[in-house]
């Protein structure tokens, strides 16, 4: 057994070099690719505003509006193995350019949705979204993961994930402003418009509300696509991708216990999310007594929660191990929904707003966690993990149910509550994991 030596002053600045966050030069490719992680921010978080509007506009139960969510993270799960191999053979510029061309085409897809008035239309055109954002999410987290050393790839990981909670409130705006009409009728003045046959076109008024968000969106995504198109990339980073073509072997990845730990974590972690934002609307209105539009708005003010989270945890971090970090915050909004559980009002509203500054850090800590020790197969186990984040497909239409079943919003949240549980299962292990290895690598036996 050996004990470890004090480095020399070279070593000392090739360690000072490993703990940057940026190599020199990549500033500006940095800048551009964070920039995705705010342009999707947008409709990932938009989804919670159509499912209130959906509900309106189409009269449908709460169970079938969440199917919003079903076809959103479906588009996530369906293409995001393909996007792997594909960037696998192509480069990540290639996951940029068709990730950013499938979310404009799903965007310009509702116009015609809304002209033809079938909610299976605007799910059909959520899910070509949604493809498009698998592409640009399988190719933009273990970028970012790799574009520097990796003892600070979850430091750069959550600070351009940091931009991901400003596209969100801006999504969120932008539906709360031009999407939600502030039109709430009562059944009197609905069986009175029936009566004069303007129902029909009430509603269909309320659909067309959607589009312009969604073209506006369409043409980002395309100016986007062009400015990828004639950015450079910096030659480590061609070499890495040829490295990976030409070593990685997926079938490696089922003999690395922490990478499929964190596939199940990031299950959990996201539908804990997008549960907990879906269904934030109508929680706030059955026990707070809100109108459709405060509603609204208090759920930007969970989503500046998210945001100012996500900058303190990339601060935190580099003082408090990622891992432990995120067991604590777990352990806190495991107990912020029981409490919203049991005891819905005002205050359940606010310990639900609370619940996103501490999963602020989770995704893109387990997302980092789980790519670690990967080597060539980085680049395909991030089209698994966000091939994970199907659990917004699955838990969300759970949680309309358990509302429906239970006659209760307030009892639905025991859904994302159990997935926060499992985050703290997964930070704890991860725990030991990163003991285990510094011991090894400090001292030789």
């Amino acid at each position: 057994m050996t004990l470890p030596f004090r480095s020399s002053p070279k070593e000392e600045n090739v360690a000072d070099e490993h703990a940057r966050i940026l190599p020199a030069g990549t500033a500006s490719l940095f800048v551009l690719i964070t920039g995705l992680f705010f342009l999707w921010g947008v409709p990932n978080n938009l989804n919670d505003i159509l499912i209130r509007q959906f509900m309106k506009s189409f009269v449908i139960s709460r169970f079938q509006a969440g199917l919003v969510q079903s076809a959103f993270y479906m588009g996530y799960f369906v293409l995001a193995l393909p996007a792997g191999f594909l960037m696998k053979r192509f480069g990540y510029k290639f996951g940029f350019l068709t990730g950013l061309i499938l979310f404009a085409t799903g965007c310009f897809l509702f116009l015609p949705a809304a002209i033809a008035g079938r909610y299976a239309f605007f799910l059909g055109a959520l899910f070509v979204v949604a493809s498009g954002l698998s592409f640009l999410e399988t190719a933009s987290n273990p970028f970012i993961a790799q574009l520097g050393p990796t003892r600070t790839s979850e430091q750069r990981l959550n600070l351009s994930q940091a931009f991901n909670p400003l596209g969100a409130i801006t999504g969120v705006l932008i539906g709360t402003v031009f999407i939600f009409s502030g039109i709430e009728l009562t059944p009197a003045q609905v069986d009175a418009m029936q009566a004069a046959g303007t129902y029909a076109h009430y509603l269909h008024g309320e659909v067309l509300r959607t589009v312009t968000p969604y073209l506006v969106l369409g043409c980002l995504a395309v100016l986007w696509a062009v400015m990828i198109a004639f950015k450079r990339f910096p030659a480590f980073v061609q070499m890495r991708e040829q490295a990976t073509e030409s070593n990685g072997r997926w079938q490696e990845l089922l003999h690395q216990p922490h990478f499929l730990l964190a596939i199940l974590a990031e299950f959990l972690y996201v539908g804990a999310q997008v549960g907990t934002w879906s269904y934030f609307i109508q929680y706030a209105q059955d026990y707070a007594h809100t109108t459709e539009k405060r509603a609204g708005f208090l759920l930007t003010a969970t989503l500046v929660a998210f945001g100012v989270g996500r900058f303190a945890g990339a601060a935190l971090m580099r003082r408090i191990s990622p891992s432990r970090l995120m067991m604590s915050y777990a352990v806190v909004n495991v107990g912020l929904l029981l409490f919203a559980v049991i005891h819905p009002g005002t205050m359940g509203v606010l310990a639900i707003l609370l619940t996103s500054f501490f999963m602020s850090v989770m995704f893109p800590t387990i997302f980092a966690l789980g790519l670690k020790d990967l080597g060539p197969n980085t680049n395909i186990a991030g089209s698994f993990l966000v091939m994970s984040i199907v659990g917004g497909a699955v838990l969300t239409p759970f949680m309309g149910l358990f509302a429906e079943w239970f006659h209760s919003t307030a009892s639905a949240y025991m859904i994302p509550l159990g997935g926060f549980f499992g985050v703290m299962l997964f930070s704890r292990y991860m725990t030991h994991y990163h003991s285990r290895k510094q011991s090894l690598s400090t001292f030789e036996i």
